[in-house]
């Protein structure tokens, strides 16, 4: 195992138990922690999550080391604990997730003050000493508000998109069977969860391997049974060979939420064939096209690469052309990094980073103007808007067609106190490029 050794803080004084969890990346990885604080949180472990300020016998960093940009972030938090280590606020650093995933060797080498690496949640719980195989999904301490949740209902990812390390770093993908995850929203919902965001490298591939069919429309349908959840969301949905009921099934059923996620990445089919994303403008835009027959109020949220190799001047407009098109109301735009162990490593990276920053900023300020225009055309609207929390006098919280943490957040002005976790009817008064101002909406008789 290298320099790991035995978490030491087995004795009877506070901060031998006193654990400080910090972690990166996406909504996956933050599941991953929420597990780590619920297994040691049983053991007797005091927690202390996000930026923690107090002394703690150990702290745990779990990294994100999917791009450049992540990796460079996991790496100065790396050294930041190390220098609060050597300034007696911890004893021990312990590092896990996708950086160690990819470089456990090297950060070994470079970082010998970290006390473990591990690619492997269960080894480092029994660092802890922690059984890892205790089953606590009726316990799982939320990292977020609680009336929303996260769940993972698959790992891996089976694909191979030519930009992507996930593959080398989270392995192939592996469904969870149904009646975990069922049981999972149950528990949730049972203590005050009332929307649980669906989340994996690619929900349109559950099942396949556990069931020898795609099986999300069938999972879906046994979700939407389960009483006191009221939405349920959906994220990182795959274009190729999109499963087309899961659109019928959302257009029919009041808890999903009218609210698509599909990362697309590019517009144009050469950039499409040379990412290997296995799917063309045309079958991208039958998605989108039925979808909003079947709900035209539907929320679309995209993703898109700029500055892939060999990307041209015409490529990169054809990207814009695409989005002024659907108009849609969220885009995630990412400036291509050059990952070792992926496919595209082998191309020349060609596109000058200046020119990767200009296609970035431009495609950025048309996602501006439109997400602007979308919201504008919301005031006087009334809409349902779950609150996830308060700023001085003033509510925030989220519609049906944004997702928490990430899209347009709705601000209620209310005369009145509302409680965190609930759903309003509200009415939109006003907007800006990100945000919604509304007041809680009159019965309509009284509006009359």
């Amino acid at each position: 195992m290298g320099n790991e050794k035995r978490h030491s803080g087995s004795g009877t004084d506070k901060r031998s138990r006193k654990v400080h969890l910090i972690t990166l990346g996406c909504a996956k990885n933050q599941v991953d922690s929420e597990w780590l604080v619920t297994q040691l949180g049983k053991a007797g472990y005091e927690l202390e999550v996000g930026d923690g300020t107090e002394e703690a016998h150990a702290a745990i960093i779990n990294t994100c080391g999917f791009i450049d940009r992540a990796k460079e972030e996991s790496i100065e938090v790396i050294l930041e604990a190390v220098e609060d280590k050597r300034a007696g606020k911890y004893e021990e650093i312990y590092v896990t997730g996708c950086l160690v995933n990819r470089y456990r060797d090297q950060l070994r080498e470079e970082i010998p003050e970290v006390d473990g690496f591990y690619d492997s949640k269960g080894e480092l719980l029994e660092r802890f000493g922690v059984d890892p195989k205790v089953e606590l999904i009726g316990e799982r301490h939320l990292l977020n508000p609680r009336h929303y949740a996260y769940v993972k209902i698959a790992e891996g990812c089976s694909r191979s998109c030519a930009f992507c390390a996930i593959p080398q770093i989270r392995g192939r993908h592996v469904s969870r069977p149904m009646e975990a995850i069922c049981a999972e929203v149950e528990a949730l919902v049972a203590s005050g969860t009332r929307e649980v965001i669906l989340i994996s490298q690619e929900l349109t591939y559950y099942g396949v391997d556990l069931y020898r069919r795609r099986a999300l429309k069938e999972l879906l349908e046994q979700l939407v049974a389960i009483d006191g959840l009221e939405w349920i969301r959906m994220h990182y949905l795959y274009p190729s060979r999109f499963p087309m009921e899961i659109l019928d099934l959302m257009a029919q059923e009041p808890k999903l939420c009218a609210y698509l996620d599909i990362p697309f990445q590019h517009a144009d089919d050469g950039m499409l064939r040379r990412m290997q994303r296995r799917t063309t403008r045309a079958e991208m835009e039958r998605i989108l096209q039925r979808a909003r027959e079947l709900m035209p109020h539907i929320a679309l949220r995209s993703g898109f690469i700029v500055g892939f190799p060999g990307e041209t001047d015409q490529q990169f407009h054809t990207l814009l052309e695409f989005v002024r098109q659907w108009r849609f109301d969220a885009l995630g735009i990412f400036t291509y990094s050059h990952e070792e162990g992926t496919a595209a490593y082998d191309y020349e990276d060609d596109v000058p980073p200046e020119v990767k920053v200009e296609r970035y900023n431009a495609l950025h300020a048309l996602q501006a103007e439109i997400s602007h225009e979308n919201c504008i055309q919301r005031i006087g609207q009334r809409m349902r808007v779950l609150i996830d929390g308060v700023e001085g006098d003033v509510y925030y919280g989220h519609h049906e067609g944004a997702s928490p943490e990430i899209d347009v957040v709705v601000y209620v002005h209310a005369d009145e106190p509302l409680n965190v976790g609930q759903f309003y009817e509200v009415e939109i008064v006003s907007a800006d490029y990100f945000a919604l101002d509304a007041v809680l909406a009159r019965p309509k008789s009284e509006a009359l």
